[in-house]
């Protein structure tokens, strides 16, 4: 029996991921050969597969806005319990002065992720012989391509996890080997389908949204608005084409497939990193994924 773990897509609502993944591993027991990641996904499987957990969860839920932008395209402002954003206009001018290509730049994260993942963590992975594989998108030769650890030097593996995380265009165009890449769920949001591909026979996989959707988009205010709900309608398509094509792949080839969804709406915005909502979700994870694990349909 080959068992994966798939995380999906979803900015800062990462941290329910990770409240979900801890509950599998530590208290289920569960044991995963192959783990795949698509962005905010993709932060989280080199701690998990090396049981580094309370060192991901540490990083996860002291995450800013300060330590993913070095130039932030985005103005937040509380108000009570609620979040307000809107387009720093200076920042982005300043950007395109710079000759950048997107609103924003985000080589902190980058930084960050050499911080968190260490060369030591990079080996003991390494001689697990477990899989761990990050999702990206090559816009120039427009495919979904995953890299996976073993196949990677230390560096170009980190390098494809901030790719991965790379949600353009707030976010740092990079370009690698000539070409260019940004965030994998611009072309696939779970991985389910390529884990049974790469012979998982029992599948978790996290989908950081809810099953239904539970709420209709607000009227855009502005281009800005319109911009962020152009790309979250386009990510709802690929999220449902995901889903159901791991389900009928799954069903295909006899494989146990279990997919978490998020019991609620967490955020309307997941470029916004709040400690304390992120601290909450780790924990909400936890206790939903103790409730679900044993009465999760397998299909």
């Amino acid at each position: 029996m080959k068992k994966a773990l798939v995380i999906s897509g979803g900015g800062s609502k990462g941290a329910f991921a990770g409240g979900i993944a801890q509950y599998l591993i530590e208290e289920s027991k569960q044991t995963y050969d192959v783990l795949f990641g698509t962005s905010t996904g993709s932060l989280l499987i080199s701690h998990l597969a090396a049981l580094r957990i309370p060192e991901i969860k540490h990083a996860f839920t002291h995450v800013t806005q300060a330590s993913i932008f070095c130039n932030n395209p985005f103005i937040v402002k509380q108000k009570g319990k609620l979040f307000k954003t809107r387009i720093n206009h200076f920042n982005v001018v300043k950007n395109f002065i710079k000759g950048r290509k997107t609103f924003g730049e985000s080589t902190n994260l980058r930084h960050l992720i050499e911080q968190k993942i260490t060369p030591t963590i990079f080996q003991e992975i390494k001689s697990s012989q477990k899989e761990v594989v990050v999702c990206v998108s090559n816009f120039t030769l427009n495919t979904i391509e995953y890299k996976t650890l073993s196949e990677c030097s230390y560096s170009d593996f980190l390098d494809w996890i901030w790719v991965s995380c790379n949600y353009v265009p707030f976010m740092s165009l990079v370009i690698k080997n000539k070409f260019e890449y940004a965030d994998g769920g611009f072309g696939c949001i779970i991985a389910i389908e390529e884990a049974i591909r790469r012979g998982a026979t029992h599948v978790d996989a996290i989908m950081l949204s809810t099953e239904v959707q539970q709420l209709n988009r607000m009227r855009s205010r502005n281009a800005f608005d319109l911009l962020l709900s152009t790309l979250d309608f386009m990510g709802d398509q690929i999220m449902e084409d995901n889903i159901l094509v791991g389900k009928l792949y799954a069903q295909e080839k006899n494989v146990q497939l279990r997919i978490f969804h998020t019991p609620r709406v967490l955020t309307t915005n997941s470029l916004i990193f709040d400690q304390d909502e992120m601290e909450r979700w780790w924990q909400e994870g936890w206790e939903y994924a103790q409730k679900e694990a044993t009465s999760n349909n397998p299909m």
